[in-house]
């Protein structure tokens, strides 16, 4: 999918690094050649009317499960990177190339290269032909590995070949088979539960080990507050982490789960209400860096089971901008901070040429209206399963206009 002859939107509020600014935005061979005032359409330019609505780059999803574009595409995103939990793992150099080549044109995949051979975590795989073969970055997948000297060899090897290492975050030997968060509501509804300090104690050893290796690692989710307190101060150090959240993680907490429903069933599992307002804490201090939509759609069979034999994960893509947005409504974060969030520092993470409206970026932008009311029905959403956890709720914010690489999708 080529752009023929240049584009110019008009007419639209354009959301930058540095801020909100009326004025266009010119667009020439799938890249951004001028962002701002007096920019006008000559002979033969391709037009598009904003209609006064946000121009914003096209988000970028860090860390999905699956691949639905109708889904990506109706929530406004132009690129997703895919985690290795695939059938079969991203763990040798063909199935990434695959991966890497099967969104064209109108989406761009970026794999993560599984980090140990089937996602063992026992032998690190052959990254740097992965790397090669188009990842992106290298990934834990579900779950942690265990042991500290596969996981330091995995960071230095990531290190050399400057791959950013995308980390889960809790530890498996005391997370077992624990469907929900240990504390009241898990002991009153009966569930197997796991310490929120699962997440502390494996954050604690990685930030360590990253420290050490001088590697660059995301945290895909931290939901505790612990967990927040725990990349603050890795931060301040000067250690190379980041971290990032979903939207489920800063808008429920695990009293969602009182009636047993499984599309609340992820993982990590619903914290308590404290871990939840600790998360919007530290999305508006700066402490997260990345909002990702964690879309892992599950079917009936996986979700129409008892709480703790469900399946964990919820199909999130068509919702992450609305939801998202409803923190600049709530004055946590303003719309240039929701922006960064879901397009900026993920496309920074993945060495990707977009995310940000300046000149010189891939033309992946979407046309917002951040007020637009709809109504959330997981009978007709555009994800190939239907599990949401926000089925029912009313939310704001709706993409109007999509464009990959310069062209209308």
């Amino acid at each position: 999918m080529k752009q023929l002859r240049p584009l110019i939107i008009t007419n639209g509020t354009i959301v930058t690094p540095k801020g909100m600014t009326e004025g266009a935005i010119r667009v020439e061979n799938g890249v951004i050649a001028a962002v701002g005032s007096g920019i006008a359409a000559q002979d033969g330019d391709e037009t598009f009317d904003a209609g006064g609505k946000l121009i914003a780059p096209g988000l970028v999803d860090l860390g999905v499960f699956a691949i639905n574009k109708p889904a990506f595409h109706f929530g406004g995103i132009t690129r997703a990177a895919l985690m290795p939990d695939q059938s079969p793992p991203l763990d040798y150099p063909s199935r990434v190339n695959f991966i890497a080549k099967s969104g064209k044109p109108d989406l761009w995949v970026h794999p993560l290269a599984a980090a140990t051979s089937g996602l063992a975590g026992s032998q690190l795989a052959e990254i740097a032909l992965m790397k090669e073969a188009g990842a992106r970055g290298v990934a834990t997948g579900r779950g942690w590995i265990a042991d500290s000297g596969v996981m330091l060899r995995l960071l230095q090897y990531a290190a050399m070949l400057d791959l950013v290492v995308v980390a889960h975050a809790e530890d498996g030997s005391l997370v077992g088979e624990a469907a929900a968060t240990a504390g009241e509501i898990a002991t009153r509804l009966g569930l197997p539960s796991a310490p929120a300090e699962a997440e502390a104690l494996a954050l604690a050893r990685d930030i360590a080990l990253a420290e050490m290796s001088g590697a660059r690692v995301h945290f895909r989710q931290v939901t505790t507050a612990r967990g927040f307190d725990l990349i603050r101060e890795a931060k301040a150090r000067g250690v190379n982490v980041t971290c990032g959240i979903t939207p489920a993680h800063f808008m429920l907490s695990d009293l969602a789960t009182a009636d047993f429903r499984t599309f609340t069933r992820l993982s990590p599992p619903l914290r308590c209400e404290a871990d939840r307002q600790a998360a919007r804490v530290a999305i508006g201090d700066g402490t997260v860096d990345v909002i990702s939509s964690g879309h892992d759609p599950c079917g009936p069979e996986g979700k129409r089971l008892p709480f703790a034999d469900a399946e964990s994960g919820m199909a999130g893509a068509a919702t992450l901008l609305a939801l998202t947005l409803g923190l600049v409504r709530d004055e946590v974060i303003d719309t240039p901070r929701a922006l960064e969030l879901l397009s900026t520092n993920p496309a920074k993470l993945l060495g990707a040429g977009a995310g940000a409206l300046v000149t010189g970026n891939e033309a992946d932008i979407a046309v917002i209206d951040p007020d637009a009311p709809w109504f959330v029905d997981r009978t007709k959403m555009e994800a190939t399963s239907d599990n949401t956890p926000f089925d029912r709720q009313g939310v704001q914010g709706r993409v109007k206009a999509l464009f990959k690489g310069g062209v209308k999708i």
